[in-house]
């Protein structure tokens, strides 16, 4: 019997304002003195994805985040050591509530789970205190653990079932939705949870349940009927 789903935040529930965006990179870098190209961002921050490396025991490092972030300004066009300066301040903005804004979607599903008497929950790779984030989008939420706050980030199972332990819900008894297969989707599915993956951007069309949206997401969970639309 399913009694909880725990969601992702960042591209789930919510995606970077602007601020967070290309010309948010560029505003900042002219702050410190960098002509950042905006248009060199995409292909800079693929460069830098694919550089990027866990910690090896899934803490929460924030200096991982950090060095990210330089490698796209440095992509962008931007010189040490003011790349650092900059990237310091852009990674800080992901810890400020309104830098990010609800996809149209997740308040009528959000809605729609607890009508049907279903706890929810909030888990996510960020060093943003996820409750505040509830409460200042106003997104009715039951528990939420940040990995900085918990020590290790997704996948590692022990995130996962510290926010079960605060439901007081089993893994087999909960399902979890996120947009990202091997942190969100195997993480829960290794402890036990169902997963249901968001794909907004149809980029993952191997995994199934996939859903485009959230508004498929209580079909997706034998939930019917579905938020109005």
């Amino acid at each position: 019997m399913l009694r909880a789903v725990l969601f992702d935040v960042d591209f789930t529930l919510a995606k970077p304002g602007p601020e967070l965006m290309p010309e948010g990179y560029v505003r900042c870098g002219e702050r410190h003195g960098l002509s950042l190209d905006e248009s060199r961002y995409e292909e800079a921050r693929a460069a830098a994805f694919l550089d990027l490396k866990r910690h090896p025991e899934l803490d929460h490092d924030e200096a991982i985040w950090v060095a990210f972030t330089e490698r796209v300004v440095l992509g962008m066009g931007g010189t040490p050591p003011v790349s650092m300066d900059v990237a310091l301040e852009l990674t800080s903005r992901w810890e400020h509530h309104e830098n990010f804004e609800l996809y149209e979607d997740v308040p009528p599903v959000l809605e729609a789970l607890r009508e049907a008497g279903l706890k929810l929950g909030l888990v996510s790779n960020s060093a943003r205190n996820v409750l505040d984030f509830a409460r200042h989008h106003a997104l009715g939420i039951d528990a939420g653990i940040s990995s900085f706050h918990h020590g290790k980030t997704k996948p590692h199972a022990s995130i996962f079932t510290a926010v079960l332990d605060l439901l007081e819900v089993e893994a087999g008894d909960a399902a979890m939705v996120g947009d990202t297969f091997e942190d969100d989707i195997a993480g829960a599915l290794a402890v036990g949870m169902r997963a249901v993956l968001v794909d907004r951007l149809g980029l993952n069309g191997d995994y199934e349940p996939r859903i485009d949206d959230l508004y498929a997401l209580p079909a997706a969970l034998g939930l019917h009927p579905g938020p109005t639309l």
